[in-house]
């Protein structure tokens, strides 16, 4: 009963009582539509978690400015499933006013974090004892301290307010020069408060470097004089260098914060589009992918997101990089983990769909050609691969046409097979390109010999070695296929929905082992393709026309696939213009291809009402431009 509750209970003990609050636990609920009830106001009484059978309710009078009092359903809102438990973390960091939740792996910020507190609500200590129920909080722990598996109702905790100014919080006040700069220094954070008098034009601001700290770990805020004109309540402008992030690191996937986040406010004002930017400059280790962030709250007022919205990024080198910013929020550098995120995305997305539709219809006009021309020359082995290749590519650009639809109507379930489709119609594709290259060097080496039949073409390039094998195991592991979030630069919280492999450590490891592997050969082999057949032909008479040169190794790339090579160039200093070129080269190759048949044709036709001494040179552009046909 209660008293060995109690005897439970009173076995956690810590020998002090936590200046912050980290509560851990397990939600036990019912198969019911779920709520999240939230009850903060200021003073300094303490916390208390509690939850019954629909509902878990965290309230509390224990922050400096933070009121806020409203009901979330869960279920309705975030789609949570009727699981009979659910885990949550709990984390209360007085010193900056900031409440978060951490619940079923989301994230909801109960409090934001403000600059630094004269007062703080802290000194938390482990309050009654609450009953047993068969719904409620179980494993409820404290750092990782246990205090008891029993199943209870509520966590109460207690809160002691103490002066922030005093005692290890503050170590040291001092003023900088006539501008009357305060410096505050205590373990988490130094602020600094700069007064803008009337003459003011500008001030540098730099975190004070202490011992073991070295010179390229140093921000720099420079606060423009336009802040002065912007600033209508008051004369005061604080900066908030922030030595521990974690307060500040959501979970936000294949994103982190580089290194240290400063804050800069204006008490109880809102400053936006300043004509001056306000400018930070963050000295750190070397990377090399680093984008300027502000901590933004405007789109989801439960989740905090990092914006590049309003903010300018300038790498100088690959330890300093200068952020110029309109407003005044929290601001920080993030380094992109994998995937990048994908700036000019709308424009990209443009070009894609614009490119996807007509290399569709110039695919099916192109197989309507193939048909024809199949019936008038029954003995061209070439055209079976040319037809495998324009089908594949078709396959490819209607269902990559149709993907970010296809993932926002139909939802999971159908993602994931159209995700299987776009796979195998990738894989295909490239399939015959290499086909293409294996077909050009017999013909061209292996004169003599007789090429393989088409249904052995067809069966290779569609059916049991590649691509279906590997399309068909990856559906049997399972998890492979599905919803992919593209994150964008600009816009982390907004991310654009298409069908493909998941973001998942299997799904990396499938891409990189198969459609790597399969790019690196068909790309390596188009190249090689493409020199040999240069040595060939290079000593020809035609060849020393620029025009026909110049179509001749355009028209074979089309063919090898040697445009997928751009993409192990979409890094580094010219990596938009490479993204932009693999873009609208891949996105049209049906229509390349198309043109290139329409040129060979032409010439062909061209050809057969020259004069018959210009036989010759009508055959040798043939073979520049179709080495497949002169067999």
């Amino acid at each position: 009963g209660l008293i060995g509750l109690a005897q439970t209970v009173q076995m956690w003990h810590p020998l002090e009582n936590d200046l912050d609050l980290d509560f851990c636990g397990t939600w036990r609920h019912g198969r019911v539509s779920l709520r999240l009830a939230v009850d903060i106001s200021t003073g300094c009484n303490g916390i208390s978690i509690s939850a019954n059978r629909s509902t878990l309710s965290i309230n509390g009078q224990m922050s400096a400015q933070c009121r806020w009092s409203d009901v979330i359903h869960l279920t309705d809102q975030f789609g949570f499933d009727s699981a009979e438990e659910s885990n949550f973390c709990l984390h209360w960091e007085p010193l900056l006013d900031q409440l978060k939740l951490q619940l079923r792996g989301k994230n909801f910020t109960l409090c934001w974090p403000v600059s630094l507190q004269g007062s703080c609500c802290t000194d938390l200590s482990f309050g009654p004892n609450t009953p047993e129920a068969p719904y409620g909080i179980t494993k409820g722990m404290v750092k990782n301290d246990v205090i008891t598996d029993k199943i209870l109702t509520a966590y109460n905790f207690n809160g002691t307010s103490i002066n922030c100014s005093k005692g290890e919080w503050m170590l040291s006040v001092i003023v900088m020069g006539p501008q009357a700069v305060g410096l505050v220094e205590h373990p988490c954070a130094r602020s600094t408060e700069v007064e803008m008098m009337d003459d003011f034009r500008g001030y540098n601001v730099t975190w004070p470097r202490t011992q073991g700290v070295s010179a390229e770990s140093t921000v720099t805020v420079r606060i423009p004089t336009a802040l002065k004109q912007a600033a209508k309540l008051t004369n005061k402008v604080v900066c908030t260098f922030f030595k521990n992030n974690s307060f500040f690191q959501e979970s936000v996937k294949n994103v982190r914060i580089l290194n240290d986040v400063v804050g800069i406010t204006v008490e109880n004002e809102i400053i936006i589009n300043l004509p001056e930017p306000v400018r930070v400059d963050f000295y750190h280790d070397k990377t090399h992918s680093r984008t300027c962030v502000s901590w933004d709250t405007r789109k989801d007022p439960l989740q905090v997101n990092w914006l590049t919205e309003g903010c300018e990024t300038r790498q100088y080198g690959p330890n300093h990089t200068e952020c110029l910013c309109n407003h005044l929020t929290y601001f920080s550098v993030l380094v992109t983990l994998e995937p990048r995120p994908v700036c000019h995305l709308l424009a990209l997305s443009v070009i894609t769909s614009v490119g996807c539709a007509v290399s569709l219809i110039s695919c099916v006009a192109l197989i309507i050609y193939l048909c024809r021309k199949s019936k008038r020359s029954k003995e061209q082995r070439s055209i079976p691969i040319h037809f495998g290749l324009t089908v594949s590519l078709a396959l490819l650009n209607l269902l990559f046409f149709f993907t970010g639809v296809l993932a926002n109507v139909g939802g999971e379930s159908v993602c994931a097979w159209v995700a299987a489709g776009l796979h195998y119609s990738l894989l295909a594709s490239l399939t015959w390109m290499g086909i293409e290259v294996v077909h050009t060097f017999w013909l061209v080496y292996w004169v003599f010999c007789p090429t393989p039949k088409a249904c052995v073409w067809n069966l290779v390039g569609f059916g049991e070695s590649l691509p279906a094998v590997p399309v068909l195991i990856l559906v049997a592991v399972g998890d492979i296929y599905g919803m992919r979030k593209v994150q964008q630069c600009h816009d982390r919280s907004d991310p654009y929905l298409m069908c493909w492999m998941k973001d998942s450590n299997k799904a990396w490891l499938a891409h990189y082992f198969i459609n790597m592997t399969v790019l690196v050969i068909v790309v390596l082999s188009g190249l090689v393709m493409l020199f040999l057949v240069y040595r060939q032909i290079r000593t020809r008479d035609e060849w020393r026309q620029k025009r026909v040169a110049f179509l001749s190794i355009w028209g074979l790339s089309c063919l090898f696939g040697t445009t997928w090579g751009l993409t192990f160039l979409s890094s580094g200093p010219l990596s938009v213009f490479f993204i932009f070129l693999f873009c609208i080269l891949n996105s049209f190759q049906g229509f390349f291809l198309m043109l290139r048949f329409c040129i060979v044709d032409w010439m062909q036709r061209h050809t057969s009402v020259s004069a018959p001494g210009s036989s010759s040179t009508g055959s040798t552009r043939q073979h520049m431009l179709q080495p497949q046909e002169t067999s």
